[in-house]
């Protein structure tokens, strides 16, 4: 038996074995043939180092593999059993167990299932499985809600709540950008073009791209740079002596508090990136164009960001149809 017939084998076999029905399959076969890859045990603590050294090289940030560490090493813990031997049905199990436990959402779970899919889809794509366990566990069904967005109203509450300069530049920026928290974090003041007003931002999976801004902001960020006399190259950078970097939760910090004392429930970094993208939509610019301003991959990702205001979609109706 050759090695390419061994393969048409476990090919046929997928639908009918799980992964440590089929790695027995195949070393069945290597005896009689000796050219059959065969994968040694390895444990969990390797394949999932192996796995997250890999997601680091495609640029995914550290926020997200802190999150993906926690979701697998949990239910791999919890499963108990070396991950290239789980089947299909222990992660259901683990899944409708983790969501009756908890009481968590369907959106909760889907984010669990997602990270679930990545793990081991890696495992199958670099042969550490046949097949991953996830194929046959489909996309949870969740109720499409409207995301919600800063009122101009809310938008100038929050800029007159500002006493200090640097938040007031720091809102209009968010609000004229549209940029990520953090990509906000890591901009230096040299990246900043004021004759142009535009910057060059860090993306996901360490892609460049360019952001604009607004007259306003401009010149409120003049003003805030020019009232600092520390040599920090961050663009943006703590109320304290020591002037360090603004980091990720100390923006959302700082954004919560002045949401409190203008009575705005809901107030957060990313909140100014979909209402951008809902006025820019509103407002007639192309989906294509919003998307290479957004800094996405997928038009898909995109749509879910926008939202499309009913009283156009009547107005629309009426120009196009009558």
């Amino acid at each position: 038996m050759q090695k390419l017939e061994a393969d048409k084998v476990v090919r046929e076999m997928l639908p009918h074995l799980n992964n440590k029905q089929l790695a027995k399959l195949r070393e069945v076969l290597g005896r009689f043939i000796s050219n059959t890859d065969l994968v040694t045990d390895i444990s969990n603590d390797i394949l999932l180092e192996r796995y997250f050294s890999a997601k680091r090289a495609e640029g995914c940030s550290e926020r997200s593999l802190k999150y993906y560490k926690m979701v697998l090493t949990k239910s791999l813990t919890t499963i108990g059993k070396n991950a290239r031997e789980i089947v299909t049905d222990e992660l259901r199990y683990y899944l409708t167990n983790y969501q009756a436990t908890h009481g968590s959402s369907k959106v909760t779970i889907d984010n669990i299932r997602r990270v679930m899919s990545s793990f081991f889809n890696w495992m199958e794509d670099e042969e550490y499985i046949i097949k991953s366990p996830v194929r046959r566990i489909h996309k949870v069904k969740v109720s499409t809600t409207v995301k919600e967005t800063y009122s101009d109203e809310e938008l100038e509450n929050l800029r007159d709540s500002c006493t200090q300069i640097r938040d007031l530049a720091m809102i209009d920026f968010l609000a004229s950008t549209g940029i990520r928290v953090g990509e906000l974090v890591l901009l230096n003041r040299d990246d900043i073009d004021f004759q142009e007003r535009e910057c060059i931002v860090l993306g996901k999976g360490g892609k460049e791209r360019v952001a604009y801004f607004d007259a306003r902001t401009k010149l409120h960020l003049q003003n805030y740079l020019s009232s600092r006399n520390d040599n920090q190259p961050a663009l943006f950078i703590s109320l304290n002596k020591k002037h360090t970097r603004l980091t990720i939760s100390g923006v959302e910090s700082r954004l919560r508090s002045l949401g409190q004392k203008v009575g705005i429930a809901k107030v957060y970094p990313h909140k100014f990136r979909r209402t951008l993208a809902t006025t820019a939509i509103d407002k007639g610019m192309p989906i294509e164009q919003l998307q290479k301003l957004l800094g996405h991959k997928r038009i898909d990702t995109t749509l879910h960001y926008a939202m499309v205001k009913q009283q156009n979609v009547k107005i629309a109706h009426r120009r196009y149809i009558g």
